[in-house]
């Protein structure tokens, strides 16, 4: 059996491959040991290189980015809500 997903303007990745990014780590929430990971790189500028999407629900999608960092290359995974725009 095939499985169709179709997706709205509502539900589209927020950022695209390419794009220049901010690591900003959500705050008010407990840590947790991916979150203390992420901490060394907050407030750093990376680029998008490639998402992935999740769909626990019908009508509701997450979106999951690998984001490769300026400053030394490394790639890191981050939740959509710890990432905002670079502008320059």
């Amino acid at each position: 059996m095939r499985c169709k997903f179709y997706m709205s303007n509502s539900m589209a990745p927020k950022y695209k491959t390419g794009q220049k990014v901010v690591i900003t780590p959500v705050k008010g929430q407990p840590l947790s040991p991916r979150d203390s990971d992420l901490e060394p790189y907050a407030g750093q500028i990376g680029e998008v290189i490639h998402y992935y999407w999740l769909s626990p629900t019908r009508g509701e999608v997450f979106y999951i980015y690998t984001v490769r960092m300026e400053t030394d290359g490394k790639e890191v995974v981050v939740h959509e809500d710890e990432l905002e725009s670079y502008v320059a």
